[in-house]
């Protein structure tokens, strides 16, 4: 059974930093393609960023270019988000999406991920 699971989500001041993880187990982590996604309050959910199997390619929602950056482990079966110069709008559930085998890299199609986590909160706020 494929699991997600998300950490390091919290409360953050403006200007801050925080950095997402997201476990994966039950599926070979080399093999997939993984995203992130948000949910802010009231909102429907929107692509953050992905990141092909290898690292080669990542992409970013235009939003939060130059200030979030997707990383992963594949020894540790393991994706990051790392996320500077936080600000309110960033505020939102964070969810880590595995990619289903054969899409195209960088895909931003919720349709074109398989299996999600819990989602973990972030709020950013003075």
């Amino acid at each position: 059974q494929v699991q997600l699971v998300e950490s390091g989500g919290g409360l953050v001041q403006p200007g801050g930093s925080l950095r997402l993880s997201c476990a994966v187990s039950g599926v070979s982590f080399r093999n997939c393609a993984m995203g992130w996604f948000r949910q802010p309050p009231g909102k429907e959910r929107e692509f953050v960023a992905a990141i092909s199997r290898n690292s080669g390619i990542t992409a970013y929602t235009d939003s939060v270019k130059g200030r979030f950056t997707i990383s992963r482990d594949n020894a540790k079966n393991t994706v990051y988000l790392q996320m500077n110069s936080l600000k309110p709008d960033d505020t939102a559930v964070y969810y880590c999406a595995r990619g289903k085998l054969g899409i195209p890299n960088g895909s931003q199609r919720e349709t074109d991920y398989a299996a999600w986590g819990q989602g973990t909160q972030v709020t950013v706020s003075s």
